[in-house]
């Protein structure tokens, strides 16, 4: 047994049993004195029978499991972690002429809570989610260069600063996804500079744009757009309230040729959607999440009916609304009762073309369900 551990309460260990990645404050008979932010510890059942080890979080989410073995967390163990999950990244023919951004760690779904780690080209851009991860950094980079990547970015969750640990790396980093390109700000833009996790639902959406007038709204930089123009649309508009955001999407649709079909629109996507007096063929709404804890889920819920409403009543028979959440406490059920709800209060039937959701290298851990963040639908008004 280590010398820093947790044990639980009587009866509490099952779900670590089970796979289930946290471990949380009241669960915790006791524990070892002086734990600290980021620390390796053992969790332990009451009778103080090894059950796994992880980093310790203090708060409510209090230990994140990285192993139910007896097995040191140290390099060698990095080493393997990211070299598995870079090998079943290859396996999913993920990488490839045509594709070279994809997520190579996804947290708890690849057994390794805390870090989430996106490939772009030969840009590799970690950003932590707990300090134990952040304490690491040294020794990911470590793995990441055994893997053969030689240009890493740090990027914390929120306002912080990234900053280069290793290599060159320019500001706008030029990747490739389903032989579309795209020019990604690894340094200053939102997350780790691109939303890997809508990769399937653009290519879905680009099946379906030959000859529709499309909206995109909360747009960003642009990737539903391009994906539109490039299936033939007759119109793309992106909506989005950063100049940033936008200036990207108009160089994107520049790099792709498809200028002539694309605009952009910066206002307030909320008030503009209820605002609108035109409708559209096909209108994506992805927006940010309304809710990250679960005391602002009714008022997310509320906000996700408003715009989703609002695209139904402009929509014609026969239009195609993408629509989604990526709030992690807004689950699929309560997502799908909103839709109706939005589409009752429009006036209009739905039928489902599609149920949406992150791709396979954004794997969900069975064990932890909490990592099915992103939900959405395709849909079609059918009067």
């Amino acid at each position: 047994m280590s010398e820093a551990w947790v044990r639980l309460k009587k009866g509490r260990e099952r779900s670590v049993e089970r796979g289930h990645p946290w471990v949380f404050s009241g669960a915790i008979q006791d524990d070892s004195s002086q734990l600290t932010d980021g620390q390796i510890v053992d969790v332990l059942s009451f009778n103080k029978d090894f059950l796994g080890r992880g980093m310790y979080a203090g708060g409510s989410l209090c230990v994140k499991v990285l192993t139910l073995k007896d097995e040191q967390i140290d390099q060698s163990w990095f080493d393997q972690a990211l070299k598995d999950a870079f090998e079943w990244r290859h396996q999913l023919a993920l990488v490839s002429k045509q594709t070279n951004a994809y997520r190579l760690v996804h947290g708890e779904g690849d057994g390794v809570p805390g870090l989430i780690i996106d490939i772009y080209g030969a840009v590799a851009v970690i950003q932590p989610h707990a300090k134990g991860m952040t304490d690491r950094l040294d020794m990911l980079v470590i793995s990441l260069k055994a893997l053969g990547f030689e240009n890493v970015v740090h990027k914390p969750v929120g306002k912080g600063k990234a900053e280069v640990l290793c290599g060159e790396v320019q500001e706008r980093t030029e990747i490739m996804e389903d032989g579309l390109k795209y020019h990604v700000d690894v340094i200053g833009g939102q997350k780790t500079g691109f939303f890997l996790d809508q990769r399937d639902n653009r290519a879905l959406l680009k099946g379906y744009s030959k000859g529709k007038r499309v909206l995109n709204v909360f747009s960003y930089t642009g990737g539903f757009s391009i994906s539109a123009a490039k299936g033939g649309a007759k119109e793309v508009i992106s909506v989005d309230a950063s100049t940033a955001a936008l200036e990207l999407a108009e160089g994107n649709a520049q790099l792709n040729g498809v200028s002539k079909l694309h605009k952009t629109l910066k206002v307030d996507a909320v008030p503009y959607l209820e605002g609108m007096d035109e409708s559209y063929d096909i209108i994506v709404l992805d927006p940010p999440a309304f809710a990250k804890h679960k005391s602002a889920r009714h008022s997310a819920i509320q906000a996700y009916r408003r715009i989703n409403q609002a695209a139904i009543e402009h929509l014609p028979k026969g239009g195609i609304l993408f629509t989604f959440s990526c709030s992690q406490v807004v689950d699929r059920h309560m997502f799908d009762n909103m839709l109706l709800s939005a589409a009752v209060n429009a006036g209009k039937r739905i039928q489902i073309l599609h149920k949406l959701r992150q791709p396979a290298d954004h794997p969900v851990n069975l064990a932890h369900p909490e990592g099915e963040y992103l939900k959405g639908l395709a849909v079609r008004v059918m009067d």
